[in-house]
């Protein structure tokens, strides 16, 4: 079962889907004529509050909205997502990662902006966004196929298995194996699970229940809270890293460029598949195309839908040009991913390890535990929208139940079969999203250019 996983995960992840993902956000880009680029300080000052207005539908403001979803994209993927790129497609495929983000800019402006342009109502009158309620209320019901495959695809890709697993072994590598503990085992079905594991999943679950099931607004209340302080504890951590091996900042850049060209480091000179890997844990890390952003940003407090656009394309440069890039290069000058045969996790936490003897590793976990646990609050929204859609707004409370017993599959079960399930998932999630995106493209940029033309003329 798990080979069949893993192998169409690395099927669907393969050219097209990459023209899909990388192809539609080039298009994006150019579509609107670098349209977006040109306010990325509007977007800060629209993230400030500045135009906040109580009286607009929704549920929360912008900043709530986009630290909902920084929650889930600063976290694993851009710890563990960049260490199995490095790892499978060498230091070039962070490059491609970049590229990635610049395309994903682009296509969370468009998508973002859609999710505020085409809400849709609960049974209580609430306004709720995603690309299921874009493809219904855009496109219309003969595409609603499309909306009820999103959504079918989007309770398995938001489950929180690969958190969970990735925190878990961070805390066995750390704390537990180092103290003489975690060397008892059951016997499950051929399977061997390491009693810590279990506790450590049973943990996981008491926590992540008793925020999710307090709703949105909660969840945004954490993590409005959380993602500020771990990206500042992290962030420092990295910096100091960097500071003390400033010298080789410049080589690791230069390294991470040619080697996008040559794949010679690790994938063997197939420069087709290191652009593959990076455009997959670019996908992974920012989420831009999957559809998850949109369903966030489509709960902000605002009737502007291109104001929400220009919040949500801040993600992508934070997440995957910032957080992402700074990993890579922790990981590059302390030279673990050459010395050893780790990857997830392990890999960043021996580069911390390395760079800060003794104590770097409880640096780490410390960022990790709120990373991760962050994500694992904003995903269970999105699957009980998900599962909103599909069986309506009464029922979607059954999501959060399934979602905290698979933090304990997620916490005992292997890091390939894992990834290679949310993977498939997110694959299968972009194909709805981007194609509605790519339909109703003329109606962003026409929301666009009006928005931004009264802009001039209030600046005027």
């Amino acid at each position: 079962m798990e080979e069949y996983v893993v192998d169409f995960a690395n099927w669907i992840w393969g050219y097209p889907l990459l023209v899909l993902l990388l192809g539609g956000g080039i298009f994006f880009m150019l579509y609107s004529q670098f349209l977006p680029f040109k306010y990325f300080g509007h977007a800060i000052n629209v993230l400030r509050g500045k135009y906040d207005n109580p009286e607009e539908k929704g549920e929360i403001n912008h900043y709530q909205a986009l630290a909902t979803h920084l929650a889930s994209t600063v976290g694993m993927g851009n710890i563990a997502g960049v260490a199995i790129a490095i790892a499978t497609g060498g230091p070039g495929a962070i490059f491609w990662m970049w590229v990635s983000a610049f395309a994903g800019i682009s296509t969370k402006f468009f998508t973002c902006t859609l999710s505020i342009m085409y809400r849709g109502k609960d049974e209580d009158g609430q306004v709720h966004g995603g690309p299921m309620h874009v493809i219904k209320e855009g496109l219309g019901k003969k595409w609603l196929p499309l909306a009820y495959l999103f959504c079918f695809f989007g309770l398995i890709g938001c489950l929180p298995i690969f958190q969970a697993n990735q925190l878990t072994q961070v805390i066995r590598d750390v704390l537990i194996i180092p103290n003489g503990m975690g060397d008892q085992f059951w016997s499950v079905a051929g399977y061997d699970i390491r009693h810590t594991d279990l506790y450590v999943g049973l943990f996981l679950t008491v926590l992540v229940g008793i925020v999710i099931f307090g709703g949105l607004k909660r969840i945004a209340n954490v993590a409005s809270k959380m993602v500020p302080l771990m990206i500042v504890i992290y962030f420092t951590a990295v910096i100091i890293i960097l500071l003390m091996n400033i010298t080789e900042v410049p080589e690791m850049l230069g390294f991470i460029v040619s080697d996008a060209f040559t794949g010679k480091s690790v994938a063997g000179g197939v420069i087709g598949a290191v652009i593959v890997t990076g455009a997959r844990r670019a996908a992974f890390s920012n989420e831009a195309g999957i559809g998850t952003a949109p369903i966030a940003h489509g709960a902000a407090k605002t009737d502007e839908p291109v104001r929400e656009g220009l919040v949500a394309m801040l993600g992508p440069a934070i997440d995957t040009l910032i957080v992402c890039t700074l990993t890579a290069l922790a990981i590059m000058i302390t030279n673990v991913w050459q010395t050893t045969d780790a990857d997830g996790v392990t890999l960043t936490s021996l580069a911390f390890e390395s760079a800060f003897p003794g104590f770097g590793n409880y640096i780490l976990l410390t960022c990790i535990f709120f990373f991760a646990s962050s994500s694992l609050f904003s995903f269970s929204w999105y699957g009980s929208r998900c599962m909103a859609f599909l069986i309506g707004e009464k029922r979607k409370h059954y999501y959060n139940y399934i979602y905290v017993v698979t933090i304990i599959f997620g916490s005992v079960a292997s890091l390939s079969t894992i990834f290679s399930m949310i993977d498939g998932a997110f694959a299968l999630m972009a194909i709805p999203t981007m194609t509605s995106a790519i339909l109703l493209a003329p109606k962003v940029k026409k929301a666009a250019i009006e928005y931004f033309g009264k802009l001039k003329e209030q600046q005027a």
